[in-house]
């Protein structure tokens, strides 16, 4: 069952040293995100799972231990998911992953296994939530460290330049993710999402099947948009 989950935004310039110079600009953001992950260490779990978008790659899922790195962002920095160290040898971690595993290390998680599953981000919403619901059932107390971005149209400098209505799709799926409202994650439109370039869809629709029956409230840490990229940060217990 579903003890607890943390959503976070997946940018890799959440990594101080990718971000170098601008890194400051995310402070606000890294802080909220261990506040989030110091949620999921006091539940206790048996298991936590990373879930994040795959990046254009196939869905895969990724074993405890399981490596990713920052060397593609021009920074000499490795990640597993947990322990055992040495990192597990295999395809290396989505970016999304990655990133989980960062902000896992920075908070000096010592609890759980942790394992890693990357989710194609064209997945129909059943599908999402199938996955979350299998995800549930795998152990008595898992816990979910979800992450994920909203649109990335928030602006003209933004990555997929200026859209009139990710504004509204990103209040609506931050009002969401604050108060665990299931139902509205569920019915986030699957094609707006993937032309706002809403990366965090099909993770949070994941959460949402893995919550239910869960009986989780929730709330939000922070909501932000810089560089024209919709973040959010929210706690499950």
């Amino acid at each position: 069952m579903l003890v607890a989950a943390a959503v976070c935004p997946c940018p890799p310039l959440l990594v101080p040293e990718v971000a170098a110079g601008a890194a400051p600009e995310l402070d606000a953001a890294r802080a909220a995100c261990l506040d989030a992950v110091g949620v999921l260490a006091a539940s206790r779990p048996d298991l936590l799972v990373v879930v994040g978008p795959a990046d254009g790659r196939a869905a895969a899922a990724y074993p405890a231990g399981g490596h990713g790195s920052f060397r593609g962002f021009g920074v000499a920095l490795d990640v597993a998911l947990g322990e055992p160290r040495p990192a597990v040898r295999g395809p290396a971690l989505a970016d999304s992953l990655a990133v989980g595993a960062w902000l896992l290390d920075r908070a000096r998680w010592a609890g759980a296994p942790v394992e890693g599953l990357a989710v194609d981000g064209r997945s129909p919403a059943a599908e999402c939530a199938r996955t979350g619901q299998e995800l549930a059932a795998r152990a008595d107390r898992v816990a979910l460290l979800v992450m994920g971005d909203g649109s990335a149209c928030r602006t003209l400098k933004a990555p997929g330049y200026l859209d009139e209505r990710a504004e509204a799709f990103d209040a609506r799926a931050t009002e969401a993710l604050g108060a665990a409202d299931l139902a509205a994650l569920d019915a986030l439109d699957e094609t707006l999402a993937y032309e706002l370039k809403a990366a965090g869809r099909a993770p949070w629709q994941l959460l949402s099947g893995a919550a239910r029956g869960a009986g989780l409230g929730g709330r939000l840490l922070y909501e932000d948009a810089p560089y024209g990229v919709g973040y959010t940060v929210a706690a499950w217990s």
